[in-house]
């Protein structure tokens, strides 16, 4: 194991070799140690090869603290997972320079859909508020969240997800041993129980500003979607969606007030085209066709619901659980709920608001999100 994830280390630090070189060099040769086995014509023949990246792979040069690292890590609890392992997020491995090593605190759910929630540092309390409960709405329909785990939209998102009783993942800029920011570190242990904490830059890398972009494209490249809660103009978090168009992947922006300046990112976003959010409904409405995991509408049991996607009022509730993924009559529903037909016409349009249901031609109704 220590030898394997050596040779890991040292080609990961080779000069010249970047994670897109790197990547190709897997996808040629099938592990760094074969790479280090190839000769140097074989070498010269894989797209983006320099004079300085062959002469750095023929000198193989492990570095010395290598093994020394990999134990620290190991005694931790923590893993080492590379390009090549089961555990690694499959859709990372279809960006082009997805991180050769990644370190895992806790255990990440490859199986489940995942979707990425980032916003602004300094955040309202609106933002606040909304990215935790469509993180909760989320995760209570079995979406992994991923965020960076930094103040105020990352901690409110990971936390939401929490409170959904589902799977939260953290991305970090930094190594395990600088948690940042500080008063979060409750937070890395109580995410890495149930979800997972994980970083691709080895212990003693501490969160400098350059990290952060970086530590970006693994956010979005784990989605299928990016949603951006509260970004100003020129917020980080418009780096995460502008990677997740780049890397194909659907974006999503909550509004804010017209006139908060701290919304003008998000506004900017949706006259770009990126879909407009109100509740969780929103993005399982776009990402349902991409979803493969065991939180799914299409695999739930026959007769059960998934939650609503806001919150409802006990009368809405009622009518609500009438509702099915087919096509319901109004004349059915009364019948079905011994309801007033008025006072259920006017429950309906507010459920049709909210999202949570929608009307088709000759006053049919049923459920919204997609099954």
């Amino acid at each position: 194991m220590e030898k394997r994830l050596a040779n890991w280390l040292a080609l990961k630090q080779t000069p010249g070799v970047g994670n897109l070189l790197f990547k190709r060099l897997i996808d040629r040769f099938g592990s760094p140690g074969e790479v280090f086995g190839a000769s140097r014509d074989e070498l010269a023949r894989v797209k983006g090869m320099t004079r300085r990246a062959v002469e750095g792979v023929m000198r193989r040069d492990i570095p010395v603290q290598a093994p020394a690292e990999i134990r620290r890590t190991l005694q931790r609890g923590f893993r080492i997972i590379t390009l090549t392992d089961p555990d690694y997020p499959p859709l990372l491995l279809q960006i082009p320079d997805p991180p050769p090593l990644l370190y895992v605190h806790g255990k990440p759910d490859i199986a489940a859909d995942h979707v990425a929630v980032v916003g602004s540092r300094n955040a309202t309390e609106y933002g606040m508020d909304s990215a935790r409960r469509i993180c909760g709405d989320l995760a209570s329909r079995g979406v992994c969240v991923v965020s960076g785990m930094a103040a105020g939209i990352d901690t409110a998102a990971h936390l939401g997800a929490l409170e959904g009783r589902g799977k939260t993942i953290a991305v970090l800029g930094s190594g395990f041993d600088h948690i940042y920011p500080r008063e979060n570190r409750g937070l890395f242990h109580q995410i890495a129980r149930s979800g997972a904490v994980i970083t691709e830059f080895p212990p003693g890398t501490k969160p400098e500003p350059r990290n952060f972009p970086i530590r970006n494209r693994i956010i979005s490249g784990m989605s299928l979607g990016t949603a951006v809660v509260e970004a100003a103009r020129k917020s980080g978090s418009l780096i995460t969606a502008r990677l997740a168009l780049e890397q194909n992947r659907e974006v999503f922006a909550v509004p804010g007030h017209i006139h908060s300046f701290k919304s003008a990112g998000t506004h900017a976003l949706i006259k770009q085209g990126a879909k407009l959010v109100e509740h969780a409904g929103d993005i399982i409405e776009e990402i349902s066709p991409l979803m493969t995991g065991p939180g799914t509408r299409a695999e739930q049991r026959d007769g059960e619901q998934a939650p609503p996607p806001v919150k409802l009022s006990p009368e809405e509730f009622k009518v609500y659980q009438s509702l099915g993924t087919s096509p319901a009559h109004i004349d059915e529903l009364v019948r079905k709920i011994s309801m007033d037909p008025g006072r259920l016409s006017s429950i309906l349009l507010q459920l049709e608001l909210k999202g949570a249901a929608k009307q088709l031609p000759g006053k049919r109704f049923s459920l919204h999100a997609p099954s």
